[in-house]
């Protein structure tokens, strides 16, 4: 028996401004929609070329608080081949949250307050 991981979701606020985040930040472009025929929810499922693991972000009607993330101790990494035009772009965009120049790496934040590895490329 075999698994693959397929996507992970993240419930979003904004799904326009969550969009946008993930696209200019990322370059996670659209893949896929579904929509409540009442309304009440929106799916969009992001990704890129490079693989067919998707980010699912899901926006709730009725859900117009902030999502509790608890401890903020989980993250989603992504490895970058240009880490330092990353890291400039992360920084004009003002979504560093952490660095950890020991490790190479740092964490950016989304517009919810989910965290993102970005990991240097091997």
């Amino acid at each position: 028996m075999t698994f693959t991981m397929e996507h992970e979701n993240y419930n979003v606020l904004n799904l326009d401004r969550s969009l946008e985040f993930y696209e200019k930040a990322l370059g996670l472009t659209e893949k896929s929609r579904k929509t409540a025929a009442d309304g009440s929810f929106i799916i969009v499922y992001i990704g890129n070329d490079n693989n067919d693991f998707l980010l699912e972000l899901t926006w709730l009607r009725d859900h117009t608080e902030p999502y509790d993330l608890g401890e903020e101790e989980f993250h989603l990494a992504f490895r970058t081949d240009d880490f330092e035009a990353a890291h400039r772009l992360h920084e004009d965009m003002g979504c560093v949250c952490f660095e950890n120049p020991d490790m190479g790496i740092y964490f950016i934040n989304d517009p919810d307050g989910y965290w993102l590895e970005i990991l240097p490329a091997r």
